[in-house]
């Protein structure tokens, strides 16, 4: 009997097995994060093409010129997610890169050194930039959609991406506020999901319990997506939202309230989930306390929020007496 046709006590075929394997390695990243490896990849090869050079395997030589090429135009989190997905290609053929080549990890310590900007960080939309948003809204289905997506996206401190996933069998209201079940997220690879509990708000204009309610409500929602887009006839459609959308609905009612971000702080649904963060450091939250309800990973990562919330708090250069 051929070896590749042995079946398991599952009853599944060695040859089955083999390629379930690889179709569950081509899903472990994202979606969009497979599609940004694609095209990093392809721009490797074609400079290595350029410059006769073997893309495939690559030297860790090879890989610290074309960064240095690339230096001037590009942000370091570009250039990073570039390595990796050089990386992964090598990897994915058998042939390792070390990514902690000297020509490779000095290469872009020094691109940091010369050229690297400051990263863009979304405006944080505290409390007060809330209020004025869901202002704004009104109370036609478009306006109690807004508001509750926004409501929802600040008090959960929820990315955009997990906010368009979110469906009626993921929520589940108690006595004093809602517990929401985020299957899968950024930071979740392993699906395991979490239950996040969202308290009632001490108004009733800007409870996110009441504003979702009210939506669900008026739209008729039993079942389904929660967040789904309403057209000018004030249909409410089956599908849910995608993530651009939020964006631009975000971005629109932004323009209506008069709030404005600027050059290296635009105003982006990412502000919603880092302004939680600021308006809860500033309420004396603590820092676990925090990372859990934001289910940030590490505290470096959560930390570089609150040290930009400290910005606008007083400044310790009142203390030296002048």
């Amino acid at each position: 009997m051929n070896a590749m046709t042995v079946k398991s006590k599952t009853g599944k075929t060695l040859e089955h097995a083999i390629s379930l394997s690889q179709e569950y390695q081509s899903d472990a990243d994202s979606s969009s994060t497979t599609r940004a490896y694609a095209t990093d990849w392809a721009a490797f090869e074609e400079w290595c093409k350029t410059n006769f050079l073997h893309a495939l395997p690559a030297t860790p030589e090879t890989v610290g010129a074309y960064l240095a090429s690339c230096g001037e135009a590009y942000a370091m989190s570009t250039l990073r997610r570039r390595v990796a997905a050089i990386a992964r290609k090598h990897r994915h053929e058998n042939h390792p890169l070390d990514v902690h080549h000297k020509a490779i990890r000095e290469t872009l310590r020094g691109i940091a050194r010369n050229h690297a900007t400051p990263q863009k960080q979304a405006a944080a939309l505290t409390t007060n930039e809330i209020v004025r948003l869901i202002e704004v809204c009104g109370d036609d289905l478009t306006g109690l959609r807004d508001k509750a997506l926004f409501l929802m996206g600040f008090s959960g401190a929820l990315r955009r991406s997990e906010l368009v996933v979110l469906t009626v069998a993921n929520i589940r209201f108690i006595d004093d506020g809602m517990q929401i079940t985020i299957e899968r997220s950024k930071t979740d690879a392993e699906a395991e999901g979490v239950v996040l509990t969202i308290a009632c708000g001490s108004s009733s204009e800007t409870c996110p319990v009441s504003a979702l309610k009210e939506w669900m409500k008026a739209a008729e929602i039993s079942y389904g997506a929660i967040f789904r887009k309403v057209d000018r006839w004030g249909k409410v459609h089956e599908k849910g939202l995608v993530p651009d959308a939020v964006r631009q609905i975000l971005k629109k009612r932004a323009a209506m309230a008069g709030i404005k971000g600027t050059v290296m702080e635009p105003i982006s649904p990412h502000g919603l989930r880092s302004g939680f963060v600021t308006t809860a450091y500033r309420s004396g939250a603590m820092d676990e306390d925090i990372m859990g309800h934001t289910r940030h990973k590490t505290l470096t990562t959560m930390r570089r929020y609150i040290r930009r919330s400290k910005l606008g708090t007083k400044s310790v250069s009142s203390k030296i007496g002048l």
